[in-house]
């Protein structure tokens, strides 16, 4: 097979399981609705990563060097949104699945990944390290995206569900405010690390 799916899976478990913005605002999430409530926003969240492998499995990066100016214009409307996901979940309280309101829905999960750092350069890893010289771009696309999906339907919730069983603990304590800034700075810092350094979700 032209992907080397051992080492891929390895390599894309320790990024999709590992904090960063997705998972950091998946967290906050889970523990401000719950998992049940916060589905709808998981979904989105795992499936908007296909809207940058498909891209990438079929040649943008190729124009990346023709085009400089839009993809760091891209960069930082991408450092934007995340450092506004970030505020957001400093400024959650925790309700143990009982908050008012309602949770992020599936469209706005849907474009975590697309402006997410992090996620653009895992995939790029992805597919410059595991894929053979040579594969048939469809063939190497379909590989690596239902790699990931596959990963992300395991792990994306697993992170949502530790957020609502946080909540349990937490809910209405002083710790509860400290937990909501220490992952809004684990957000912010994954984006500083992505940006010179790479890996993480």
């Amino acid at each position: 097979m032209s992907l080397a799916v051992l080492p891929f899976l390895t390599f894309a478990t320790s990024q999709v399981g590992t904090p960063g913005p997705a998972n950091m605002v998946l967290l906050a999430t889970g523990a401000r609705f719950g998992l049940r409530r916060a589905l709808p926003f998981v979904a989105g969240v795992a499936l908007g990563k296909q809207l940058i492998i498909w891209p990438l499995g079929f040649g943008l990066m190729a124009v990346q060097d023709d085009y400089p100016m839009l993809f760091e214009a891209l960069k930082w409307v991408s450092i934007a949104y995340i450092l506004w996901l970030a505020y957001r979940v400093a400024n959650m309280r925790l309700k143990a699945g009982e908050a008012e309101g309602q949770p992020h829905g599936f469209f706005a999960g849907l474009i975590v990944h697309p402006l997410n750092p992090k996620a653009w350069a895992m995939i790029t890893t992805g597919f410059t390290t595991f894929v053979s010289t040579g594969t048939p771009p469809l063939q190497a696309t379909a590989s690596i995206a239902i790699c990931l999906l596959g990963l992300q339907m395991i792990l994306h919730p697993i992170w949502t569900y530790a957020g609502q069983r946080i909540a349990v603990s937490l809910a209405g304590t002083p710790g509860e405010k400290y937990l909501m800034w220490t992952l809004a700075a684990l957000t912010v810092a994954s984006v500083v690390y992505a940006l010179f350094a790479g890996g993480g979700q």
